[in-house]
């Protein structure tokens, strides 16, 4: 899992695009608000103790120049200096506070509980709220309210390598402790909003009915290679992006939840070659079907977008 302890201090970064991508996320919020927020009844609680949490003690004291505790006739506010905006420390419901959240923290958020158990007693974490404005190919809706295992299915190799450790290690981690870890992947688009269209795999329903612009593709299809094939033609190096994810899991000290969040990084490809990483990412594409899961490269859609890239990033 590649996990490394962390202070819960760092849980938000902030960087010097944080104002535009506040408009960012409210403009996807706005138009997809189904896709960007969801709030099962079981997580209700959770939710109203995250967004407590981070208005009322995380922003203001780890970035008190840009949130700082306010009070107007409307009763106790958070001002966020750099859009010039109140936020209510008590929301109307725990859908407002997912909204919120989606605004002013540059932060996607999953709320997951212990919704059932395993066979020998052990708890199954489900996915049960979220705010994501920034899904990387996936769509976060038909994920809610699933098991971990059934969220990662499409990923090669979970099942077999990592269904197991995860499941013990999120009911092991203690309040109090946080982790993260990071995550990467090239997109043949600049879209930072993206239901689908960055992985292929088998799907027994073939394709997930919200998801836009998908170019998933059905393994068992016999006309697979073509279809690569014809992928690869339509790739243009010039709108592909390294995409980043720093991630990251902790666990809410009253209702026990765990919340897992990612912040999401986009860099054009001449970002890369001009800090003199190139090469390094060539090596780290030539990686990603060479090590204990390869099938890996093909999920990550390597297969079509690889060959170009590589000569772009080492010319």
């Amino acid at each position: 899992m590649a996990l490394e302890n962390m202070p819960l201090s760092n849980l938000v970064e902030m960087d010097n695009t944080f104002q535009d991508r506040m408009k960012i996320r409210r403009s996807i919020l706005d138009g997809h608000p189904e896709a960007t927020k969801q709030c099962n009844k079981v997580a209700e609680a959770a939710v109203l103790e995250h967004y407590d949490w981070m208005v009322s003690t995380y922003l203001p004291q780890r970035f008190p120049t840009i949130y700082r505790p306010t009070s107007t006739a409307s009763g106790p506010q958070l001002y966020n200096s750099v859009s010039e905006t109140h936020i209510s420390v008590r929301p109307q419901s725990p859908m407002a506070a997912l909204d919120t959240l989606g605004e002013h923290v540059d932060t996607d958020f999953l709320i997951l509980l212990p919704s059932s158990t395993a066979p020998d007693g052990s708890p199954i974490y489900h996915l049960e709220a979220f705010v994501t404005c920034f899904p990387a190919g996936f769509s976060t809706r038909e994920k809610c309210g699933h098991p971990l295992a059934a969220i990662h299915k499409p990923v090669p190799g979970y099942e077999a390598k990592l269904e197991k450790s995860m499941d013990r290690f999120f009911a092991k981690l203690e309040v109090g402790q946080a982790v993260k870890r990071a995550n990467w992947s090239i997109s043949t688009n600049d879209r930072l909003y993206s239901e689908g269209g960055n992985h292929m795999y088998a799907d027994d329903e073939k394709q997930e009915k919200h998801v836009e612009n998908a170019k998933t593709l059905d393994v068992n299809s016999p006309s697979l290679d073509a279809d690569v094939e014809r992928q690869k033609r339509e790739v243009v190096v010039e709108d592909c992006r390294l995409r980043c994810e720093r991630q990251t899991l902790h666990r809410l000290p009253k209702t026990k939840a765990l919340v897992f969040s990612f912040k999401t990084y986009m860099y054009q490809l001449s970002e890369v070659k001009a800090q003199g990483s190139g090469s390094e990412l060539a090596a780290a594409i030539d990686g990603l079907g060479q090590g204990n899961v390869p099938a890996i490269a093909f999920y990550k859609r390597g297969v079509v977008w690889g060959d170009k890239v590589k000569d772009y990033l080492l010319s």
